[in-house]
């Protein structure tokens, strides 16, 4: 098999995924979330692993809005606990250190630590690509965020490790297809819909979601791109008991939701993390 993922070797992306699928798939880096939907929609992979979000700097607003601009379906869940380190080339000292680079969402959960030591973030496209970079072209005064991993595999010394501003630091990750399994089990679905602009509207379709005895776990909204302040609402959900959760509940919630909304659709049906990640699909 064939798993794309986003950055360079030793990203926590390529970490969720030997996570999921163990450490004999071919892994594929490429440089953006973007590349990751198109090569998996293109066939040029078997599967994906995008972040979409974390539980200290929220969601990643770019995989959602990948997730609704494309026809895969979400096959897989996986919670990563995430371990920054603060990494420089040997010989520096986290005194010496002036400037940091990593991806956006590290730097943010590394905020304090950073404000602490008086370290200015500066912004990468990925947290091993920030390491690679640094140990490419090291520069007085320059660190980056990554894991310890990325360092040792870029040849980085750890200034500091568990730098992140809680200990409990979690990124969620999607699996993503062009198609789904038959056979997979299920115990959450994604799903995506519009509401009509007017009064209760999406207050209709959050009772839709209650009377169908599911829970929901989280609500994002994005713009829909065709009008000013219009919006797509993308909305996981569970079995109230946290059970399986059947095809025919998910098809009788969209059914329940057509008339509340302008359109709805699927995203997909996966199990939940603490099963995902003993399914090979």
């Amino acid at each position: 098999m064939r798993i794309a993922h986003q950055g360079t070797t030793g990203a926590y992306s390529e970490e969720a995924l030997v996570q999921h699928f163990g450490d004999l798939v071919a892994r594929v880096a490429l440089p953006s979330f973007e590349d990751v939907f198109d090569a998996v929609a293109a066939g040029r992979v078997d599967a994906g692993v995008v972040p979409i979000e974390n539980s200290l700097a929220g969601s990643v607003l770019e995989t959602y809005d990948l997730l609704l601009e494309h026809e895969l379906q979400v096959v897989g869940e996986i919670d990563l606990a995430v371990r920054h380190c603060l990494l420089a080339p040997r010989g520096t000292s986290l005194s010496d250190v002036r400037h940091c680079y990593s991806h956006p969402q590290a730097l943010r959960q590394c905020a304090r630590f950073l404000a602490e030591h008086e370290i200015e973030p500066r912004a990468a496209a990925n947290t091993a690509v920030a390491a690679r970079d640094l140990a490419a072209a090291p520069a007085p005064g320059d660190a980056a965020i990554a894991s310890a991993r990325a360092g040792a595999i870029h040849g980085l010394e750890v200034l500091a490790a568990d730098i992140q501003t809680r200990h409990d630091n979690t990124t969620r990750f999607f699996v993503v297809q062009a198609g789904r399994p038959k056979d997979l089990p299920a115990s959450k679905a994604s799903l995506a819909f519009a509401t009509r602009n007017e009064p209760g509207a999406l207050l209709a379709c959050l009772e839709a979601i209650a009377a169908q005895k599911l829970n929901l776990t989280k609500l994002e909204s994005r713009p829909t791109g065709d009008a000013l302040w219009e919006y797509t609402f993308y909305a996981d959900i569970e079995a109230a008991d946290r059970g399986q959760l059947d095809a025919e509940r998910v098809v009788e919630l969209l059914r329940a939701l057509a008339d509340r909304v302008t359109h709805a659709r699927l995203i997909g049906r996966y199990p939940r993390a603490s099963a995902a990640d003993s399914v090979i699909i």
